[in-house]
C-alpha cells in the first residue's frame, strides 16, 4: 500500500490523457470529411503568421484592455502549466518539488515568485472577465446566438480557470507554511502565497497543512486533466486549434473567388470557335463524378474551413464589424461558424453511432444556416479582418449562395434580373448593347 497514491496518480495520468488524444482523434476525422485543398505554398510565410497571430497575439490587442487581460490569462495559464511537468514527476516517483533540484534553489525561487505573480494577474483578469462578460453588457457578448450552453461554456471555463488558480495559491501557502515549520524541506520563494493567503492558514495544525497542500496539489492535477477534456465541447478548443488555424490560413488577397475547373472548361469551350461540344469526354474523365457546385452541407466544404468552424473563439468580433449585422439583419458571421461546427459535430455522433455516415436528412443550408442570413451578406471581408484567428466566415458563405445560384437558380430576384441583363445586354442595366457607350455623349 506504500505505494497507492503513485498508483492512483498514474492510472488518472493515462486515463485523462487517453481520453484527451481520443477527443483530438475524432476532431482530425471530422476534419477530414472536408475536401481537399492545398495550403503548403509559402511556409516560411505561414510559420511567420503562426508565430505573430497564434504565439504572439497580435490581433487580440487592437482591442486593447480585453486584448490585453487575454495575453494575460493565455500566457499566464501556459506558463504555470508547466508546473504540470513537476507535478507529473512528483506524482509518478513520489517526490517533492522535483524541478528545485535540477533548477537550483536560486532559479527555482525566481521560477515560482514568477508564477506565483502570473497567477495572481490570471485571477484578476479572469474576475474581470466575468464581470465584463456577465454585468457590463457588452452587445456583442449578449447577442442571441449565445444564449444558453455557449455562454455557460464561457463562464464555466472562467470559473475552472479561477479554481485552478486558487488551488495553486492554496497549495503553494501551504507548502510555505510547512517549509517555515520546518516540515518540508526549504524550495522556492511564494511572494502572494506567503502575503496574502498564508496569514488565513497560519492557525492550522502541521497535519491539516499537510492534508490542504495535498488536496491542492490532487485538485490541481485533476483540474488541468479535466480542462483538458472538456476543450472537446467548449469553443476554447482554439488554445490548441488557433496553431494550425493560422498556419492554413489564407494568403492571399481576402474575398478572391476560387474558380472552378468546371466553369472554366465550359467558359474555354464556349470561347473556342473549333471545339465540339458534343465530343465524347476524355477516357480519364469517363467515370468521373461531375462536380458540384458551392457547399450545401460540411461534406462540400473544404478541409480548412472545418478547421476554421472548430477553432471559432465565439468572442464575436466579426459580427461587431458586420454592416449587415449592424444595421438589423439576420446574418452573423459568429453564428455562421458556430453553426457550421453544430453540423460537424452533428455528423460526427452520427458516424460514432453507425461506423459510418448514414443521411440523417439534414443539411447545413436550411437546417442550420438560414437562406436570409447567407443574402445578407455584403461581401465586405470585415468579419475576415477582424477575427483574431483567421477564420474566414465569408468562403463558407460565399459557397452556399454559389450552390443556391448554380445548383438550384433559387438567387433573389434583383440577383436574377441583373444576371439575366450581363447576359443579355453586357451590363447589370436593362438597355440595349448599342446604347452602352451613350453616357459619354453628355461629356
Amino acid at each position: 500500500m506504500e505505494y497507492i497514491d503513485n498508483i492512483l496518480f498514474f492510472v488518472a495520468l493515462v486515463v485523462g490523457f487517453g481520453l484527451f488524444f481520443k477527443s483530438l482523434k475524432e476532431i482530425y476525422r471530422n476534419i477530414q470529411l472536408g475536401r481537399e485543398i492545398d495550403r503548403s505554398d509559402q511556409k516560411p510565410r505561414r510559420w511567420e503568421t503562426m508565430a505573430r497571430v497564434a504565439l504572439g497575439q497580435s490581433k487580440m490587442t487592437k482591442r486593447p484592455i480585453a486584448g490585453i487581460l487575454h495575453v494575460i490569462v493565455y500566457v499566464g495559464f501556459v506558463i504555470i502549466n508547466i508546473e504540470l511537468l513537476e507535478i507529473i514527476i512528483d506524482g509518478i516517483f513520489g517526490t517533492h518539488r522535483f524541478l528545485a533540484g535540477i533548477m537550483g534553489n536560486s532559479f527555482y525561487s525566481a521560477f515560482t515568485a514568477t508564477l506565483e505573480i502570473l497567477a495572481l494577474l490570471v485571477i484578476i483578469a479572469v474576475v474581470i472577465f466575468f464581470i465584463r462578460r456577465n454585468f457590463y453588457g457588452v452587445r456583442r457578448l449578449t447577442m442571441k446566438e449565445l444564449f444558453g450552453w455557449p455562454k455557460n461554456d464561457a463562464n464555466w471555463i472562467l470559473i475552472i480557470e479561477f479554481a485552478l488558480m486558487m488551488a495553486f495559491f492554496t497549495m503553494n501557502s501551504s507548502d510555505w507554511l510547512l517549509q517555515q515549520r520546518n516540515a518540508y524541506a526549504a524550495h522556492g520563494s511564494f511572494p502572494v502565497s506567503s502575503s496574502f493567503f498564508a496569514p488565513l492558514l497560519a492557525n492550522f495544525s502541521d497535519s491539516a497543512l499537510m492534508f490542504l497542500e495535498r488536496g491542492a496539489w490532487w485538485f490541481h492535477f485533476i483540474g488541468i486533466l479535466f480542462f483538458m477534456n472538456y476543450l472537446y465541447y467548449s469553443k476554447h478548443l482554439h488554445i490548441l486549434l488557433a496553431f494550425p488555424n493560422t498556419w492554413y490560413a489564407k494568403l492571399g488577397p481576402l474575398g478572391r473567388f476560387n474558380n472552378l475547373d468546371s466553369v472554366t472548361k465550359e467558359i474555354k469551350l464556349m470561347m473556342d470557335p473549333n471545339a465540339d461540344p458534343y465530343a465524347a469526354p476524355a477516357e480519364e474523365d469517363a467515370n468521373a463524378v461531375p462536380e458540384k457546385f458551392g457547399a450545401s452541407d460540411i461534406f462540400d466544404l473544404h478541409k480548412v474551413q472545418l478547421l476554421n468552424a472548430y477553432s471559432c473563439t465565439e468572442c464575436g468580433r466579426c459580427t461587431a464589424v458586420c454592416p449587415a449585422n449592424i444595421t438589423g439583419k439576420k446574418l452573423s458571421p459568429r453564428k455562421i461558424m458556430m453553426d457550421t461546427r453544430d453540423r460537424i459535430e452533428e455528423v460526427g455522433k452520427n458516424i460514432n453511432k453507425n461506423g459510418k455516415f448514414v443521411d440523417d436528412g439534414k443539411k447545413l443550408l436550411d437546417d442550420h444556416i438560414q437562406r436570409e442570413e447567407i443574402w445578407a451578406c455584403t461581401t465586405c471581408n470585415a468579419c475576415v479582418e477582424a477575427c483574431p484567428v483567421l477564420i474566414d466566415p465569408l468562403s463558407i458563405i460565399v459557397e452556399l449562395r454559389r450552390f443556391l445560384v448554380m445548383e438550384q437558380s433559387a438567387a433573389p430576384q434583383e440577383l436574377n434580373l441583373m444576371m439575366t441583363n450581363i447576359e443579355n445586354n453586357a451590363a447589370p442595366w436593362q438597355y440595349n448593347q448599342a446604347d452602352r457607350l451613350n453616357w459619354a455623349n453628355d461629356n
